[in-house]
């Protein structure tokens, strides 16, 4: 009787453990991160990030595959000029979705690329306004789902706070430090 209560008791922690385990760097890991002030992301944690940003651009692909099949197949309720409008809306969303995952790839092999990191921070921006505008369509929302916060939430609060901010800052440093040294020369010789 006492060994199924320790094997049911090893059984609970091993569940508890793998579930820890794995989700080690999920969106309330960074969100946690991205509101202490000073926090800059280790490399590896910059690469989990990136990993999880790639992720969400694959879930917004499924999202936007099954908002266009439902447009295109009529569905009920919607009238001819606002499907046109949605279709747009879609189109352009599956621009951006392409776009960030292009830039993933490139920050991926070169995290320190600031235009890729602004052109992937764009892409998701406007994921997460035209995916809100979905969400509060009745006949969309059903399909968006969670995905709509869960794109917000991992633009501004992570992706923007913990990847891109540090990463301009740290090229500001860069740019300004060559400019003083060569002002510094220059007052130290007098004719």
């Amino acid at each position: 009787m006492e060994w199924k209560k320790v094997a049911g008791f090893l059984l609970l922690c091993l569940a508890w453990v793998s579930a820890t385990v794995g989700e080690e760097y999920s969106l309330r890991y960074f969100m946690e991160k991205s509101s202490l002030k000073t926090y800059e992301l280790p490399k590896k944690e910059r690469a989990e990030l990136l990993k999880q940003v790639e992720e969400l651009l694959e879930k917004t692909m499924e999202v936007q595959r099954k908002l266009t099949r439902t447009l295109q197949e009529g569905e009920p309720g919607i009238k001819y000029q606002e499907g046109r409008l949605w279709m747009s809306m879609l189109e352009e969303d599956q621009k951006a979705i392409d776009s960030g995952a292009q830039q993933v790839s490139l920050l991926k092999d070169k995290p320190t690329q600031l235009v890729a990191a602004v052109k992937l921070y764009k892409s998701l921006r406007d994921l997460s306004f035209h995916f809100s505008a979905y969400n509060n369509v009745p006949y969309f929302s059903a399909h968006v789902g969670d995905v709509a916060p869960e794109l917000e939430l991992w633009t501004d609060p992570v992706f923007y706070k913990l990847y891109l901010l540090p990463l301009a800052q740290s090229r500001s440093v860069e740019t300004k430090s060559p400019t003083k040294e060569k002002k510094q020369e220059g007052k130290g010789k007098k004719p």
